[in-house]
């Protein structure tokens, strides 16, 4: 009879849990010394198992899709965030706290391109295929930019994009997002289920756009930077696709085409928020516009809160 495997995911890491308490007691009994290096060799070995290396761990992921996900909601995680978090040095991956400096280095720990808050292993390394799970989905786009971009050289275009991705990730990747750019536009993904953001996603969310939107704004040159923002909340297929030869992590489902439609309507500085967002904000803002927007492909009219700029 097949084990599922997130069924083994939980008796081989109860196993090791169990095995490195009973090697750090056994070696402490002999001498403190010994017990200390007993602690610090489990340690190595639980993270050379942990970040995608042992072919347990592997097969785990080509078994189930939902395997890092899982671990990341669930109280497993919290036993490998317990040891990190003791082991120098910053920064770390706030997924699962290993430190990329210092004993990070030794392993090779590496932060995601993603978004280098996370490792490659909470993120790069997971399977392709989906998990539905909730996400926020940020859109954000520079305004009239087609229009601008035909009558400008090349190099012009260019420079005015590389400025607004440096713009971007830079303030987005703040508050743990995972960011994709797509011409003159980045989608940015928040996760719930990431210890770093739970309940404040929504918060999250809305500082990250009005942080982009505000340090937009300070750009007084002849011909500056202006976007839109449109933000939304809910469930989508969440993981790695293939595009070409590299696996991409990335968001598919109506949540995401109804974020960027929401992008698509805002004016210059302005943010459109989905009353799924809007709902769970804390504070709500109050200098917001209720309204009902037709969107293309939705049968009914979606509420949404018009945040004008500053």
């Amino acid at each position: 009879m097949r084990v599922n495997p997130k069924a083994q995911a939980i008796l081989v890491l109860s196993a090791v849990a169990c095995a490195t308490v009973l090697g750090v007691v056994l070696a402490s009994l002999h001498s403190f010394a010994m017990g200390a290096a007993a602690l610090i060799v489990i340690t190595v070995v639980l993270t050379y198992i942990g970040h995608n290396h042992w072919t347990f761990a592997v097969k785990l992921r080509e078994d189930d899709d939902g395997y890092m996900f899982g671990l990341c909601g669930s109280g497993l995680m919290g036993r490998f965030r317990q040891i990190y978090r003791h082991l120098p040095a910053n920064p770390r991956c706030r997924v699962c706290l290993v430190p990329f400096g210092g004993f990070g280095r030794v392993l090779r720990i590496a932060p995601s391109r993603k978004n280098p808050n996370f490792c490659t292993s909470c993120i790069d390394s997971s399977p392709e295929g989906g998990h539905d799970m909730e996400v926020g989905v940020l859109f954000a786009d520079i305004r009239g930019f087609t229009a601008w971009s035909s009558s400008q050289p090349a190099s012009i275009v260019a420079a005015r994009v590389t400025q607004f991705y440096d713009l971007a990730g830079r303030v987005l990747m703040q508050d743990d997002a995972l960011i994709e750019f797509v011409g003159d536009q980045v989608m940015a993904l928040y996760l719930p289920n990431f210890p770093s953001l739970r309940e404040r996603t929504s918060d999250a969310m809305l500082a990250a756009g009005e942080r982009l939107v505000r340090e937009v704004q300070l750009d007084e040159g002849a011909d500056p930077l202006r976007i839109g923002v449109g933000m939304n909340l809910g469930v989508a297929s969440i993981g790695n696709v293939r595009k070409g030869g590299q696996k991409d992590f990335t968001a598919v489902g109506d949540v995401v085409n109804t974020a960027a439609r929401l992008q698509g309507v805002a004016g210059p500085g302005e943010i459109v928020i989905a009353e799924a967002v809007f709902e769970k904000l804390n504070p709500q803002p109050e200098r917001t516009e209720h309204r009902l927007l037709e969107v293309k492909g939705k049968s009914q009219a979606l509420p949404v809160h018009d945040l004008q700029p500053r």
